[in-house]
């Protein structure tokens, strides 16, 4: 009698939820580089994709999702930058 073939088994995601939040702790953490550099979300999102090979979409969702985490220094720095663009 034949063998019975096994039912295929679901491939299993490529990321695990462990390694997509080291990822976006990863973003995280480089966004704060970009901050220490003054830069807005434009040119973030351009330094990640270039240097990093971070796809935009992600970087401005982390940031987006940090702005709303932190309104207060946001405020505060977008002001910062503003001044410094003035004086410039």
């Amino acid at each position: 009698m034949p063998a019975l073939a096994e039912e295929p088994r679901p491939l299993k995601p490529h990321r695990s939820s462990s390694s997509s939040s080291s990822y976006i702790l990863l973003v995280q953490h480089l966004i704060e580089k970009c901050l220490l550099f003054n830069m807005d979300q434009r040119q973030c999102v351009e330094a990640l994709s270039k240097h990093a090979n971070i796809l935009p979409v992600i970087t401005i969702t982390v940031w987006n999702e940090l702005e709303k985490e932190n309104k207060e220094f946001f405020s505060s720095y977008f002001k910062n930058l503003k001044n410094r663009n003035q004086e410039v």
